[in-house]
């Protein structure tokens, strides 16, 4: 009973935040100096093209009309006509949104693969050789700018070492259509092209690297902190009197309790990364969400800008829905606290 009212807080919570998130989204792309019209056929159309394009736009209607029928079209899945591309808003940001979900689900993976140990090894050799490195590691990578953490390991690995690929998701004599996930990864995996996906992988590492570095080094430093907050506690030092081996007491009485930080960490970052990954994209060629987004606002593509950021809202709501409940069946405090 706990467990459904934490979950029936957190849904309605969800439910509010978007409906806020689609007028502050409406609100700010009204607010936006310029016609989009305009902008969208050039300075040489007549005014009669441009009144044409804003009343096919809806953008001579009241502005409380054209939120209803922006949130219409959302209810719909409809998120209109891009001026850029000239195809449904829901068409590009399907092409678009699976090359940005690969990339942030390898990165967030490097993340949790590296960084919780590294914190594990921090906090177990505290104040000695093994915590100095990781701190030392983990700070520098943090305050890294990903730009220029991106730059060098291009620089680097692609152009001095000439050991891995700076661009795109495939070579280009490497045609392949990921028609199934979207991943091509996965859909490689499923068709059993072993050459795809290790070249899938090629491509993955050098951005994935730049992407991570500073969720890396958070989560690093988050999972010390919170591993030794944990050692401090009195029930850590009965366990050590009653001889518990210290494997089980680092990764069973402190590393499961110390997780709350990192996984709400992890959740955030893994949400975030998605609409925030355009410089990593923009720098490798990759074809995401957020190049997109970016190239869509530079135009003042109102429905495609709104698309893409709606759409970055759901998933970092989605994705902290997912997190609020993962992080309440590790700790019942959090459950039992959420459903009051």
């Amino acid at each position: 009973m706990e467990f459904l009212l934490f979950l029936i807080r957190r849904i309605l919570w969800s439910v509010l935040v978007l409906i806020g998130l689609s007028i502050v989204i409406f609100g700010i792309a009204r607010g936006m100096p310029g016609d989009p019209a305009r902008l969208a056929l050039g300075p040489t159309a007549s005014q009669e093209q441009v009144a044409d394009l804003r009343s096919d736009l809806g953008l001579d209607r009241p502005l409380l009309e054209q939120y209803g029928l922006f949130v219409t079209g959302l209810a719909r899945g409809d998120l209109g006509k891009s001026l850029l591309t000239q195809r449904p808003v829901n068409d590009d940001i399907r092409d678009t949104f699976a090359a940005s979900f690969e990339l942030v689900l390898y990165t967030i993976t490097i993340v949790f693969l590296f960084g919780i140990p590294l914190g594990v090894v921090a906090a177990r050799w505290k104040d000695r050789w093994p915590d100095n490195v990781v701190r030392i590691f983990a700070l520098v990578i943090a305050v890294t700018p990903t730009f220029l953490l991106a730059l060098l390991l291009q620089v680097l690995a692609g152009y001095v070492l000439h050991a891995l690929p700076v661009t795109g998701r495939l070579p280009a004599g490497m045609p392949f259509s990921a028609d199934t996930t979207g991943l091509v990864t996965i859909d490689a995996l499923l068709r059993g092209r072993m050459d795809v996906f290790a070249e899938a992988l090629r491509h993955l590492l050098l951005p994935c690297l730049a992407l991570a570095s500073t969720a890396l080094g958070q989560i690093a430093l988050t999972t010390r902190a919170s591993m030794i907050d944990v050692a401090s506690q009195d029930y850590m030092e009965a366990s050590r009197a009653f001889g518990v081996p210290e494997p089980v007491r680092v990764m069973k009485y402190m590393l499961r309790p110390a997780f709350v930080p990192p996984l709400t960490i992890l959740g955030l970052s893994f949400a975030a990364m998605v609409g925030n990954a355009f410089v990593v994209e923009l720098i490798f060629s990759w074809p995401g969400m957020a190049s997109y987004g970016i190239r869509t606002i530079l135009q003042k593509d109102l429905n495609a800008v709104m698309g893409v950021v709606m759409v970055s809202g759901v998933f970092f709501v989605v994705v902290n829905l997912v997190i609020d409940i993962l992080v309440g069946i590790v700790d019942p405090r959090v459950r039992i606290q959420g459903s009051r």
